[in-house]
């Protein structure tokens, strides 16, 4: 189940030192997601700020409105066919000034996680495994991909 709470310890990136996030849950903007706002920040974050109306900074999970089951494998050949996906997505909105004197825009992460109907229950682990992975690279890699979005060079 989704629900940070408390300070959320950051990734390591060029500049921040310990960085922490104290999240509150605040209104999602639909019934299938969860959303937490920003409210405080720890560790050496110069000049970052917390959730406003005007510059918001947000987590929000959203899962499947009706979420999809396996459907029964044709009787004769045992096969499934068009085995539908649960698709879930995790946004993170920062709103951040392009310059001085600007209105504020908001930058975004989303990560789609698309589920085949089944492998929930049946192969659980290889799920586990690619979440496990998918994030450990993000956050291992997080230096070299703020690197990345700051330069552009890859």
């Amino acid at each position: 189940m989704f629900s940070p709470s408390g300070a959320i310890t950051g990734a390591t990136v060029p500049g921040f030192t310990t960085p922490t996030y104290t999240v509150t849950a605040d209104q999602p903007p639909s019934n299938n997601a969860k959303q937490y706002a920003v409210l405080a920040i720890g560790g050496t974050q110069a000049n970052v700020e917390t959730h406003s109306v005007s510059k918001p900074f947000t987590v929000t999970m959203f899962r499947p409105a009706s979420l999809r089951q396996l459907p029964q494998a044709n009787t004769a050949t045992g096969i499934v066919k068009n085995v539908p996906n649960n698709s879930y997505k995790v946004i993170t909105r920062k709103g951040a000034s392009p310059a001085a004197n600007q209105v504020p825009l908001v930058a975004r992460i989303t990560t789609i996680i698309e589920v085949p109907a089944g492998t929930d229950t049946y192969e659980a682990e290889d799920i586990k495994a690619m979440l496990s992975c998918h994030i450990g690279i993000l956050s291992n890699q997080s230096s070299g991909i703020a690197d990345t979005v700051l330069t552009g060079v890859l």
